[in-house]
């Protein structure tokens, strides 16, 4: 991807836009990059704490905007990744008091003037002012979708709205694959999902309990070894850094590699 600004985004909630976030930010640090992530969901933050981060919160976002505080005053700075930082949102305030113009000129500055590689911007989900205001200055997104109809609806809509936006770097992560569902007929499969959103997975992330653990341990998976989704997510970001790795089929499923392959162009 070009984009530097992303926005991690859904149309509903509960599908892994925050965990994305943070793996996939990890990840973009563990490869190199200076990397920040914005939670963007005023009065339900919860990126902080999926990172193991939430003791250290002094200022947040709105803090920034409204002026009490410096930029690099609420950054966070995760002592286990040299190029991670944390930007977390308020818990207190409401999401109107986010203004799309300071939050476009903000992330600006943490490109321009603070050096960042990348920023990612944890979205709120839904289509209302929090999405609209965490795609203002993104020129790129993640979206995050379930292999579930309503996860799918919801985020056909997202679409719309981000290429209405003229956000055009548009992929899907497809979280929370069960091939043995989808070789029941009882899940939707990668095939189904491209075809009714008509855009190109970056990634596809297997059911992994470990993804529960981690967030309740406060360690992004991709921290560790050996867990198929913290491979999944290091996977996203060395594309997104434009590297040429294949879409490799969940084990459980060797049937989806010719798919996988066909749907990716044989990236």
């Amino acid at each position: 991807m070009n984009a530097r600004a992303i926005v991690v985004t859904s149309g509903k909630g509960g599908v892994g836009k925050t965990t994305t976030t943070a793996n996939v930010g990890a990840a973009l640090a563990k490869l190199g990059e200076k990397v920040a992530v914005i939670d963007v969901d005023v009065g339900l933050r919860n990126l902080d704490v999926v990172m193991g981060l939430e003791g250290r919160v002094v200022y947040d976002l709105i803090d920034v905007i409204e002026g009490r505080c410096k930029l690099r005053q609420a950054l966070i700075r995760d002592k286990r990744l040299e190029g991670l930082t944390l930007l977390p949102a308020s818990q207190t305030k409401d999401k109107e008091a986010l203004d799309p113009e300071k939050f476009r000129q903000m992330v600006q500055v943490l490109l321009s003037e603070e050096g960042f590689d990348r920023v990612l911007i944890d979205s709120p989900a839904g289509i209302e002012k929090g999405f609209q205001t965490a795609a203002t200055p993104a020129e790129g997104a993640l979206v995050v979708v379930n292999p579930e109809v309503s996860s799918v609806r919801d985020a056909d809509r997202i679409i719309g709205m981000l290429e209405a936006r003229e956000v055009r770097e548009n992929y899907l992560v497809i979280n929370r694959l069960r091939p043995k569902m989808v070789a029941k007929g009882d899940m939707l499969s990668v095939d189904d999902v491209v075809e009714i959103l008509g855009a190109k997975p970056i990634g596809i992330v297997p059911e992994d309990e470990g993804v529960l653990i981690s967030s309740n341990k406060g360690e992004p998976l991709v921290l560790s070894n050996g867990s198929l989704a913290g491979k999944a997510f290091l996977e996203i970001a060395q594309r997104i850094r434009g590297e040429n790795v294949p879409l490799a089929a969940p084990a459980e499923s060797q049937g989806f590699m010719g798919t996988l392959r066909r749907l990716l162009g044989g990236r």
